[in-house]
């Protein structure tokens, strides 16, 4: 998208409030939109009502993209455009996570207790990976769902840094709210950077680790990392 003819001018007119701008923006996108409405159509809510949202998201979008990410805009609209259709769902009550991924928290649970108690130990993601048939990466969306949010506050990594530090400094009793909103947003990111960090923050695995699993280098786990940290990093931004 960033790619295309006049983009930047376009970009900054319409940050600057000019309608004519955001309006052809809008128009460039409304494809994304509608593909991301299809995603969550069937679940209670008003299609049409579903595309408004998804405008709104789209907008937003519109008006914080920043080019200096070094992301393409599409890849940053899509979180913000899911993040408004999840909020919509999930206000309204129609956004359930599915009984697939409840059904695999009771046999992660369970293995992991299985196998702590047979091992002496607590079982690797290798281990949970062959008891249950389950890839690792399948593994780590489960544990996105369902890990306590204190997991956020290990330090992993090359860099031992832990996620949690995202997290603006709160005040008292806002701590667990604030770790809630960064779980929300871990959520709300693209298939390909929810993994990463689902590998790196929650199993505790090195970039190297994750590279080997996902069978791609290093190099690219890192660049998805950083990706996936700036947009974090905004997403909390508007929370």
């Amino acid at each position: 998208m960033s790619a295309e003819p006049g983009f930047l001018a376009l970009l900054t007119r319409a940050q600057e409030g000019e309608k004519e701008a955001s309006g052809e923006l809008v128009s460039r996108n409304l494809g994304l939109v509608r593909s991301l409405v299809r995603r969550f159509t069937g679940r209670g809510a008003d299609p049409d009502e579903l595309y408004q949202v998804g405008l709104i998201g789209l907008y937003k979008a519109i008006l914080a993209f920043d080019p200096a990410f070094g992301t393409a805009f599409s890849t940053y609209a899509v979180p913000k455009i899911e993040g408004e259709l999840r909020r919509y769902l999930r206000d309204s009550g129609s956004i359930r996570v599915s009984r697939t991924v409840y059904e695999r928290a009771s046999l992660l649970r369970k293995a992991e207790s299985e196998l702590s108690f047979r091992l002496g130990r607590a079982p690797r993601l290798s281990e949970l990976s062959a008891a249950l048939s389950l890839s690792p990466s399948e593994i780590a969306e489960t544990e996105l769902y369902f890990r306590g949010v204190d997991s956020l506050d290990r330090e992993v990594g090359e860099d031992a840094s832990p996620l949690g530090d995202l997290i603006p400094g709160g005040e008292g009793g806002d701590e667990v709210l604030e770790k809630l909103s960064l779980k929300e947003a871990v959520d709300r990111l693209p298939d390909r950077e929810r993994e990463v960090i689902g590998l790196l923050f929650y199993r505790g695995l090195t970039q190297t680790q994750a590279a080997r699993l996902l069978k791609t280098s290093q190099v690219q786990i890192s660049r998805i990392r950083k990706k996936a940290l700036l947009l974090l990093r905004e997403l909390l931004r508007e929370a």
